[in-house]
């Protein structure tokens, strides 16, 4: 069954999943350390790609696809990095064939991105910030 509204605007037979990109950035959901149980990690060392590896059958909630326009800890978040991004997304929200994007975030920062996000993103298509407090590579994280 096809969603609707605005989060999937034509079904059709070649297009019935909702159309998202991933915008990676870094942060601890991408962090990666050296077992599943280790509390020390690094963060933003997984890329996008590898990110979307690790989630079994994703290809049956959406087309997804990812970009990497960052990949650095949130501590490291940079004005430039956040206007890189808003600019980002609404080249991606401009195309009809796609229905959202999600941005993978570190937590420290993540409210002063989605405030100058609010303030610059002109689509009313979805935009997720998402982050974690467990990096990739720990027990249960996909």
């Amino acid at each position: 069954m096809a969603a609707t509204g605005t989060f999937l605007t034509n079904p059709s037979p070649e297009n019935e999943l909702p159309r998202v990109i991933i915008l990676a950035t870094g942060g601890t959901i991408a962090g990666s350390a050296g077992s599943s149980t280790q509390i020390g990690y690094a963060s933003g060392q997984m890329t996008v790609e590898a990110m979307l590896a690790a989630i079994p059958d994703i290809e049956t909630i959406a087309r997804v696809s990812g970009e990497q326009l960052a990949n650095v800890g949130s501590q490291d978040m940079t004005f430039e990095i956040m206007i890189a991004l808003a600019k980002r997304i609404n080249v991606l929200l401009g195309d009809d064939d796609v229905n959202g994007v999600v941005v993978t975030h570190g937590t420290d920062t993540m409210e002063e991105t989605a405030h100058l996000l609010n303030l610059t993103i002109k689509s009313r298509k979805p935009v997720v910030l998402t982050g974690a407090m467990r990096p990739a590579t720990a027990v249960s994280a996909p």
